[in-house]
């Protein structure tokens, strides 16, 4: 084991006497297994280098520090030999996760990129570069304003499109081809690498409509392996997270198909594709679930038409209530049940979407979801007291509520119990047979219970303060005594006057 670090150094020396052939793929193979071995890491995350493998990999032309050695690298011979560069861009992706990194190296990327784009030749480890530039971004933040600078976004949404085969029809629509072949699995997973870059770098940036006309297409084409697909469309869900709510209209306004979903004349296709990916990330309930009900719950916010049809999918007509709002397998049932989930930022954005497709209605949120599983998202609104939300973060102005409610509901609304959400068998009346006298002594039996659990601390009476937050009925009470006080000394001083 202590050999390790010698050998490494050993052989990042011998790699700058260009060997070639056989001998270079064993020296790099070797390398890469040493890497893996945090101990050995020392030889190898050096300047000289980190440069020699960049030379290698065609992503670097500086000059590599001296040493013991004279030698220097003039136009990498390796460039030519597309097996070892993508070994060597193997290799640094292996050390770059290791170790701080260099301004050069992303300049070195975009270069080696910007020139295969030009060039008729296949491009050479295109994947391990891009990999490489993930890394880079996610590592610094200083490296993302960079990339933006030298035009890193639409570099990226080139690869995106070379990647998937884009072909244009007018300024924001892609055209889809049904009879056009799967998308390969490496170009899907270039795809991918290009969407974790473009995530890092424009968030909270600026408008990009033709970005988001690309990530329409990626969430409607279909790839060779059916985990590649969703690999694709869950980094375009992540990269759609980071939008501007303004360039989300271009998901829904593509000209209908005869074949199209549509709701009020509006393409819904991509909502379609979004929502079914929801639905199959419903039964994993795995991290990838959050940006989709998030991407979901901005598109509902920032467009009608998307908020109707996902209320049609999700939330259609209630006409039974038999059953509690969280059994059953419908998507309004497993939404629900994610209300209650161990996860407290999974349950949120559960909610608020359910909440965003009831516009934001507490008498509508409490009914397709009860009570008990509402009262979480009423909480932390101050909602409790059942007002009607006010104006959200985003400035949403919903139309007027109109009744929802059909004929089958209307029939057993009464008997609904509004915190389980369903109809319940009739109990019988436990003050049955008692005289007035006896129910006057229960209830005060009953207080003198719970005063007695609220003084060991067993249970703390709350109540709903001026804004629907839930606050303890002693700080309620002190607040009644001061403005009674504050009253009675205006009264005073009025009639002083």
């Amino acid at each position: 084991c202590r050999f390790k670090p010698a050998l490494a150094a050993v052989l990042i020396r011998f790699l700058q006497t260009q060997p070639q052939g056989r001998v270079l793929k064993a020296c790099l193979r070797s390398l890469r297994i040493l890497s893996r071995d945090k101990k050995v890491l020392g030889p190898l995350i050096t300047d000289r280098a980190l440069l020699t493998l960049a030379h290698l990999g065609g992503i670097s032309h500086a000059p590599v520090p001296k040493e013991d050695t004279d030698v220097f690298w003039g136009t990498p011979y390796s460039l030519k030999r597309n097996r070892v560069a993508i070994f060597a861009c193997h290799m640094l992706f292996s050390l770059l996760s290791n170790c701080l990194l260099f301004f050069s190296l992303l300049c070195g990327l975009t270069e080696k990129l910007n020139k295969e784009f030009q060039s008729a030749s296949s491009p050479c480890g295109q994947f391990y570069a891009l990999r490489l530039m993930f890394l880079l971004t996610a590592l610094r933040p200083e490296l993302r304003a960079q990339l933006k600078q030298e035009g890193g976004v639409p570099l990226l949404t080139t690869v995106l499109e070379k990647s998937l085969s884009v072909q244009w029809k007018e300024q924001y629509e892609v055209v889809l081809n049904p009879t056009a072949p799967p998308i390969s699995v490496e170009d899907s997973q270039q795809a991918q690498e290009a969407l974790k870059i473009l995530f890092n770098i424009t968030h909270n940036a600026s408008l990009y409509r033709h970005l988001a006309a690309v990530l329409r297409h990626c969430l409607m084409v279909s790839c060779e392996e059916e985990e590649a697909a969703d690999e694709l469309k869950g980094h375009a869900v992540n990269m759609l997270s980071a939008l501007p709510l303004s360039c989300l209209d271009v998901l829904v306004s593509v000209p209908l198909a005869p074949d199209s979903h549509q709701t009020n004349g509006a393409n819904t296709d991509c909502v379609h594709n979004l929502l079914m990916y929801m639905e199959r990330k419903l039964e994993q309930v795995k991290e990838r679930l959050t940006p989709v009900l998030n991407s979901l719950t901005e598109c509902s916010r920032a467009h009608r038409d998307t908020r109707h049809y996902l209320r049609q999918q999700i939330l259609p007509p209630l006409r039974d209530a038999s059953t509690k709002p969280e059994e059953g397998n419908t998507m309004r049932n497993r939404l629900v049940r994610l209300m209650t989930n161990l996860d407290t930022e999974l349950k949120h954005c559960a909610a608020d979407l359910l909440f965003v497709l009831c516009k934001e209605s507490v008498r509508r949120f409490v009914k397709y979801t009860g009570y008990g599983n509402a009262a979480g998202l009423l909480a932390t609104r101050g909602l409790l007291g059942g007002q009607r939300s006010k104006a959200t973060s985003s400035g949403t102005q919903y139309s007027s509520d109109s009744d929802s409610d059909t004929e089958e509901y209307r029939q057993i609304k009464d008997r609904v119990n509004p915190v389980t959400g369903q109809v319940e068998e009739e109990q019988p009346d436990p003050m049955e047979g008692m005289t007035e006298e006896e129910k006057e002594e229960e209830a005060h039996r009953l207080i003198s219970l719970f005063n007695k659990l609220s003084k060991d601390n067993m249970i703390q009476p709350m109540g709903l303060n001026e804004e629907g937050q839930l606050v303890p009925l002693s700080e309620l009470r002190d607040l009644s005594m001061e403005e009674t006080k504050s009253e009675e000394e205006h009264d005073d001083l009025e009639n002083v006057e």
